[in-house]
């Protein structure tokens, strides 16, 4: 019998290395779910638009959708989540249009149209692209962009959260890093030491100059509400948080008038050229 346990031991551990090698190697697939083609354009729900081709810092062409709203004088950078590209996101785009707020949102490397192949380091480059492209390029002022991010789009404006001041922050259903996402999804494993990547949203926010909306949902299954909640305990002031109701994916759909209004006061209060500030 004791012979018969040390061999089942010994079948069980051996099955959990190779676990452990199969989640550290191929976590990148975890992380990353990029789709290449376009289903959709701004202009299948109405929405002008101009396409934009951007040269990163290390060589890699990203793509995007630049989409005006009339007589703007502000901007949402807008980065989306892990899986798509930036074709799934036009409810998104229809939405902040009518805020009358323009919108800029690209395609991290190796989705949609975009050129290489994601990684953390990578997509932080992105951003930084994005957000040159606007004041540089668009010519918009700091104060006139609000970064926003959904999921582990959160944890990439928060890069520039950190590192700019724009006018505002927003961070939807974003966790507060990926080894914290890990240890909720798979306790049984050592996720700290497996984690190839970090997206530490929270230290990054401690480190936040503007004003920031944390929004989340309770019934987020994917990205526990308890994220967003240290999110915003953890946030300095000022600080909001819109608390919607639904999934990972549709909350922001299934609470429409909530979540357009929580958007449309922050912008207000924030923006140099809106009324109601």
């Amino acid at each position: 019998m004791f012979k018969f346990l040390v061999t089942v031991l010994g079948v069980a551990a051996v099955i959990y290395l190779i676990f452990l090698g199969y989640a550290y190697i191929f976590q990148s697939r975890l992380v990353y779910v990029p789709h290449g083609e376009l289903v959709a354009f701004p202009g299948d729900v109405g929405l002008d638009y101009h396409e934009v081709y951007l040269n990163t810092s290390d060589e890699i062409r990203i793509h995007g959708w630049f989409v005006p709203a009339k007589d703007s004088r502000e901007v949402v950078l807008f980065s989306h989540g892990n899986a798509g590209n930036i074709s799934h996101r036009l409810t998104t785009l229809d939405f902040l249009h009518s805020l009358d707020m323009s919108t800029f949102i690209y395609d991290y490397r190796g989705y949609g149209k975009s050129q290489g192949s994601p990684d953390e380091p990578g997509t932080y480059i992105d951003a930084r692209a994005a957000w040159e492209y606007l004041v540089q390029e668009k010519g918009f002022d700091p104060d006139d962009i609000f970064v926003m991010g959904r999921s582990l789009g959160g944890a990439i404006a928060a890069y520039l959260g950190e590192k700019e001041r724009p006018a505002g922050i927003i961070l939807e259903s974003t966790f507060t890093s990926i080894p914290d996402m890990g240890r909720d999804l798979m306790p049984f494993l050592p996720v700290k030491l497996l984690s190839r990547y970090s997206y530490d949203t929270l230290s990054r926010l401690q480190k936040f100059p503007s004003p920031v909306l944390i929004i989340h949902s309770p019934q987020d299954e994917i990205v526990p509400y308890r994220h967003g909640r240290t999110l915003y305990a953890e946030a300095g002031e000022p600080k909001y948080f819109l608390e919607i109701q639904g999934d990972h994916n549709s909350g922001y759909m299934e609470s429409r008038e909530t979540y357009l209004n929580g958007l449309e006061v922050f912008f207000k209060k924030y923006s140099r050229h809106r009324e109601g500030q």
